[in-house]
């Protein structure tokens, strides 16, 4: 044990520790400064940026030992504080920086390192800095991060005025349209949010830590598990198994499509059987320290008869493949799409025809915070789980029964989570938490480090797709084919859903008469399937939009004006034979074409022989909502002091959910003339909460905006008095007139037949990509030097959020297109192996624009957001290296070396 004194945030602290302990649990054990966050706990994403003696560190590897004594050290605490904000934290708050906000303590650290040595920097200097320094963000795009240092900078040298960081209220005291920051700001960029693994850190001191045992195989029978030895290991108080679960022990895919060939019940909670795909957990150690429970996991003993693996969709779908789940085919569903006339005639006759194959990857999420939860039985002996579950009352269902546990009696929480992106849509370890809750009967908690989040939390799916169009000599679509095999990995849950997604979005955007395909759904032993950000649209719509730029081209037509000639309007119907709700985009390329123009003029003049430029194009579209008739709640409630409390579950992946419910809410309210901070929240608690539904399909600002619209209609009618005032809370007390009021909302939406035909969704969004790259033919290495973005997302609620999300959401297509994979189990399962791109991979300039086209149905005229961003990017980045360089890639990623090799076979 070393003893040393650090001067931490100006103030002397005594500390004793072991040597090898890292920086980051000194501050965050020791001295309970839970602003620095722990991410991949490797150095690699910067969560962790602390300044020691002047100097920038990463404290997830900077041992206590290195210190010297009396080192000075500087934490985000000791950057400022929530009624003393520096610079840096008011133009975080200003540009919308802090989204999930776990990253947001560290670049703001980092960030007043470097204005320390650089008080004047160039935007370049600040990403570079960054990108030497490994701050990593999977949320904004990091645009508004370098805008945010540079603002800060100018007031700190007294070339601006500190209130020009402020946010500065409307006359008319409106806060919808704005750019109004989310309420949690201030305590994001003071890193006062409290985020799973500080609230760990924060309960009682019976808790449990738990450390799961875990699969080194995909695919075997399982012949025993031994758990003697582990327990007999210092501070183990159980190990837990599948013989300790008094349920199911299964989580269920609820199915509801009636020709899925599966039950739902595939995923076991604790293998019993089968293992079926690396990382599936088999015990968990509970122990007094995570230390403790980690140790004893390798004296788990645990016997196994290997079986073949089926790592990929062809490898599962061969004749000679064993049923992976004994009993259902491994091509579990099936999905058709039929529309218009027989497609076979057409394409005979049809002049043009073009059709390839195309391959979208087994995308990773990366969020900088690894999955982590815990759970406890509260006063009312009700087990309650938090967790960063986005789905609160469907993970509910989904697990309660395979946990053995009465309905009534299981609480589900969402803590502040730092970001999920969609594989929080799915259960990962809600019910890891509840059987170690039940079988020990103590509090329990589980952190995942980054490898398990790698390999034990779900993935984009990857999908195999044959696609062929057919068109006129003018261009005119005449017909569309489509085959597309979802590789979804052992577990089923929603995979029927994502397959019916090809359907409904292959071929969107354009009025294509006739068509016919089919989908289906495979079962594998490679990482589960989960929702991601776009869920489907990025992988079909990827086929569909290259299809159109290789048409263009045996055309002889320009590709943006290939679409301009197709685009929905009036009398166009969706692939499901749907008409749009608006038809915003043949103005949406007129507005881009000029910028189009310069660009390609642009690249062409910046190409040379070692460096070609490129400009592609692509249209991105997706739904606002579930199939079907979406269905949400709220409630509002009157407080004592005339404010009001509304209670949802609008979950946060980190997009703001603070900031969509207290915006719409806020507008719904108006005649109250209530200032933003007298509508309180109480949101993402089953105990507490109505359904508001889960934060996936990006429907909860229609579907639960509807919702609190209805809520507050009801407030405002019980509040009204005969002469058009309102009551206060005293005389609705004296007159004996409810104070809580429940709103609803569902979509009159009908889902799609069989034959992938119907009127699925009320809202739709509409995105208009345009990419610029660059392609080094030495190296085969594509840069993006500029994105822009058209969308039509109905009336912005706010635009510093909706701008934060369409930043987030290219940065991520970028990262599609170009570098990000989980196919190497082994090789992946790191941030930087898995592709992960940092600033300098994404580009600065960015621009975005908005045709405000109001929905009929949607709150104050809002559509939806968060997944647009991600629908096509990488097809416009990928259109773009065929535009420099004449090589098309067709199965993602378009790493160098395979941008390189087709290069070669030119």
């Amino acid at each position: 044990m070393l003893s040393k004194t650090l001067i931490v945030n100006g103030i002397a602290r005594d500390i004793v520790a072991d040597g090898e302990t890292t920086l980051a649990d000194i501050l965050r054990k020791n001295l309970s400064l839970t602003g620095t966050k722990v991410g991949c706990d490797t150095g690699h994403c910067g969560a962790c940026s602390v300044i020691v003696d002047t100097k920038l560190i990463r404290s997830c590897s900077y041992k206590f030992k290195r210190l010297k004594q009396h080192a000075t050290i500087t934490t985000i605490e000791g950057v400022g504080t929530p009624d003393n904000l520096h610079p840096l934290q008011l133009a975080w708050i200003l540009h919308g920086g802090a989204q999930c906000g776990f990253c947001t303590p560290g670049f703001i650290v980092s960030a007043k390192a470097l204005l320390d040595l650089n008080p004047n920097p160039t935007r370049e200097d600040v990403r570079d800095w960054f990108q030497k320094h490994k701050n990593a963000c999977r949320c904004t795009g990091y645009k508004q991060l370098t805008d945010s240092v540079m603002d800060a900078a100018a007031v700190m040298r007294g070339d601006k005025d500190i209130k020009t960081l402020s946010w500065e209220m409307p006359e008319d005291q409106r806060i919808w349209g704005t750019r109004y920051p989310k309420p949690s700001a201030v305590a994001r960029v003071t890193g006062m949010t409290d985020f799973g693994a500080d609230k760990i850190l924060k309960m009682p001191e019976d808790t449990l830590h738990m450390a799961l045992v875990q699969a080194e195989v995909s695919h075997a029978n399982i012949i025993s598990i031994d758990t003697t030895e582990a327990e007999k290991m210092e501070g183990v108080f159980k190990v837990v198994t599948h013989k300790d679960v008094p349920g199911k022990n299964r989580i269920t895919g609820l199915i509801t499509f009636p020709t899925n060939k599966g039950d739902g019940w595939d995923r076991p909670i604790l293998c019993d059987e089968k293992v079926f795909q690396y990382g599936d957990a088999l015990a968990i150690v509970c122990a007094d320290t995570e230390a403790h429970a980690k140790a004893a996991v390798s004296k788990v003993k645990v016997e196994l008869e290997q079986l073949p693996e089926y790592m990929n969709a062809p490898a599962a779908m061969d004749d000679n493949a064993m049923e992976i789940h004994p009993g259902t085919p491994n091509i579990y569903f099936e999905q058709t799409v039929k529309k218009g006339e027989d497609t076979q005639n057409i394409f005979e006759k049809a002049p043009v025809v073009v059709e390839d194959d195309f391959y979208t990857q087994r995308q990773p999420h990366m969020p900088i915070e690894p999955d982590v939860g815990f759970a406890y039985f509260d006063d009312e002996e009700r087990l309650v789980v938090h967790s960063k579950s986005v789905g609160l009352y469907l993970h509910h269902a989904m697990v309660a029964p395979g946990i053995g546990i009465e309905a009534d009696k299981l609480v589900l929480v969402q803590n502040p989570a730092g970001g999920t992106f969609g594989y929080k849509f799915n259960p990962t370890m809600e019910a890891l938490l509840g059987v170690a809750a039940l079988a020990t009967k103590r509090p329990v908690a589980l952190c995942y480090s980054y490898v398990q989040q790698q390999i034990y939390t779900g993935k984009r799916s990857p999908w195999f797709s044959h696609l062929k169009l057919a068109a006129d000599t003018s261009g005119k679509l005449l017909a569309m084919d489509s085959d597309w095999t979802v590789d979804h990995g052992p577990y089923s849950e929603f995979g029927d859903l994502l397959t019916l997604r090809g359907a409904q979005f292959i071929g969107s955007g354009y009025n294509i008469p006739s068509i016919n395909g089919i989908g289906r759904c495979v079962a594998t032993n490679h990482a589960w399937g989960a929702a991601f950000r776009g869920f489907g649209a990025p992988e079909g719509e990827f086929g569909s939009e290259v299809l159109m730029d290789e048409l263009a081209e045996k055309l002889g037509m320009d590709p943006l004006e290939l679409r301009y000639a197709n685009v929905y309007r009036k009398g166009s119907t969706t692939p499901t034979g749907q008409e749009p709700e608006v038809y915003s985009l043949p103005e949406m390329i007129d507005i881009l074409r000029p910028i189009y123009k310069e660009a390609q003029a642009k690249a062409s003049a910046n190409s040379t022989e070692m460096v070609k430029h490129g400009v592609g194009v692509s249209i991105g579209i997706i739904c606002a909502g579930l199939d079907g008739p979406d269905h949400g709640s709220a409630d509002i409630e009157l407080n004592e002091d005339n404010t009001v409390t509304l209670y949802t579950t609008w979950e946060d992946h980190g997009q703001g959910a603070d900031s969509g419910t207290t915006c719409t809410a806020h507008e719904a309210l108006r005649p109250l003339k209530l200032m933003p901070e007298d509508i309180r929240l109480v949101l993402n608690d089953t105990g507490r909460c109505p359904d508001g539904g889960p934060a996936g399909g990006s429907r909860s600002q229609v579907i639960v905006g509807n919702a609190i619209v209805d809520a507050c209609k009801k407030l405002l009618a019980g509040l009204k008095t005969d002469d058009g005032a309102f009551r206060t809370y005293d005389q609705m007390v004296e007159e004996g007139l409810p104070l809580r009021y429940s709103g609803s909302w569902t979509a009159p939406a009908e889902a799609c037949g069989l034959d992938g035909q119907g009127n699925p969704f009320v809202f739709y969004m509409y995105g208009l990509f345009m990419a610029e790259v660059a392609v080094t033919l030495e190296t085969g290495v594509t840069e993006v030097e500029k994105m822009t973005l058209v969308a039509d997302i109905g009336t912005v609620g706010n635009k510093l959020i909706v701008d934060g999300q369409m930043y987030g959401g290219i940065a991520q297509g970028i990262g599609m297109a170009l570098f990000e994979d989980f196919e190497d189990i082994k090789k992946h399962s790191t941030m930087l192996g898995a592709g992960f791109p940092y600033i300098k991979q994404i580009p600065d300039d960015m621009d975005l624009i908005y045709v405000e086209t109001p929905r009929k149905e949607g709150p104050f005229g809002a559509s939806g957001v968060g997944e647009l961003p991600l629908t096509t990017p990488h097809a416009a980045v990928i259109n773009a290296i065929t535009q420099a360089c004449g090589v098309r890639i067709t199965k993602l990623p378009a790493r160098p070396e395979k941008v390189l090799a087709a290069l070669k076979n030119q």
